[in-house]
């Protein structure tokens, strides 16, 4: 490809229209429309056991602090008269398949992240729209007419963009950064609000003094990747409006897995035992539901201290669903157990869905 190619190609990324939709608490704005008494209150969607995670929680919710992944008991400490309901999964999946044809009824090119929010690129449509804005507007229009749900979205011309501005209007708005105002606005951003920056590397980046997009953008690509590898160069391009992934409707899935967290630490060898077998019991009704098979197998455990291990055991050739006990239990036996374990995970890895066939990967969190 020469310059002149690859500046035509460059330009026909910065006028791509791509569209994020995000629903708003969506497992939680589910239970509260479905149940008119939860309404206007702090809900959230899991477990408020000794035991108990958080899932989703409700905007009310999220005003007094509470958030997923959060520990049940640290929930109803920060917001006592919160209310927890039970995941209803299928539920959630399908209102999750209504909104995903509402996507398809605008464009094919629909690249879903989870249950509740996708990338649409819209460049091209169904409708021959030329505004990506109007597009998002009917989009979120058509959700709540069908589903009793709001949603927010993010309009611009890359992923990236249109997803950070997803979360400036939320809940039930849009935003839209155009190629023109990119530069500016990321200037601004606080490098936490940067989608893809976690507190982890936020905090890493504010030691060497960088706060803003701006302050990121002093710095060389030579220094980035220096001190952050591989994902230097995405920051050093991101901050300058540069993120050339396309819309992928047919992302293939890269693996499979479920997991369980225990009502009380577990340690022992009986115990271990019918936790993994009821893993793999799940796992395997997965597999033959899917067509899926694959190459590595993965353990995950984390302790009662919540650190976190991952063991894992390939070969050249798919393992036989008969197979995975044995290679499971051989992971399991690997070495002698930290501490006692309050959560395990089976998974494989290298699946035949590469390249073999093509699948959506929805990532669902189980209880």
């Amino acid at each position: 490809m020469n310059k002149q190619e690859k500046e035509r190609g460059q330009e026909a990324v910065r006028w791509r229209k791509i569209i994020h939709v995000d629903m708003d608490a969506f497992f939680a704005s589910v239970e509260q429309r479905d149940h008119p008494e939860l309404r206007g209150k702090p809900v959230a969607v899991g477990g408020d056991g000794e035991r108990g995670v958080v899932a989703a929680a409700s905007y009310e919710a999220r005003a007094y602090g509470v958030r997923s992944a959060m520990p049940g008991k640290l929930a109803i400490r920060k917001c006592p008269h919160l209310l927890f309901v039970p995941p209803r999964f299928s539920v959630y999946k399908e209102v999750s398949q209504q909104v995903q044809e509402i996507f398809f009824s605008f464009t094919d090119f629909v690249e879903p992240l989870s249950l509740d929010e996708a990338f649409l690129d819209v460049t091209e449509n169904k409708f021959g729209y030329k505004s990506a804005i109007y597009m998002a507007y009917l989009i979120r229009k058509r959700i709540f007419q069908e589903t009793g749900l709001t949603a927010s979205a993010g309009v611009s011309y890359n992923k990236f963009l249109a997803k950070t501005a997803s979360d400036l209007r939320k809940p039930n708005g849009q935003a839209v950064i155009l190629p023109e105002d990119a530069a500016e606005f990321l200037e601004r951003l606080p490098v936490e609000k940067f989608y893809g920056v976690g507190k982890v590397t936020a905090a890493k980046l504010n030691r060497f003094g960088i706060y803003s997009g701006a302050d990121l953008k002093s710095f060389s690509l030579a220094f980035l990747t220096k001190h952050f590898g591989k994902s230097g160069q995405h920051y050093y391009q991101i901050v300058r409006g540069i993120h050339d992934s396309p819309v992928q409707p047919d992302r293939m899935r890269k693996s499979i897995s479920v997991e369980s967290t225990f009502e009380q630490d577990i340690s022992a060898r009986n115990e271990l035992d019918f936790a993994l077998q009821r893993l793999l019991e799940d796992l395997k009704k997965r597999l033959r539901k899917q067509g899926l098979k694959g190459r590595t197998a993965v353990l995950k455990l984390k302790y009662s201290d919540f650190s976190q291990q991952t063991r894992s055991r390939s070969q050249e050739h798919y393992i036989p669903e008969e197979a995975l006990e044995e290679f499971y239990r051989a992971l399991l036996e690997q070495e002698p157990l930290k501490q006692p374990i309050r959560l395990m995970g089976v998974g494989l890895q290298k699946l035949n869905t590469q390249p073999e066939q093509h699948g959506v990967q929805l990532h669902i969190v189980f209880p």
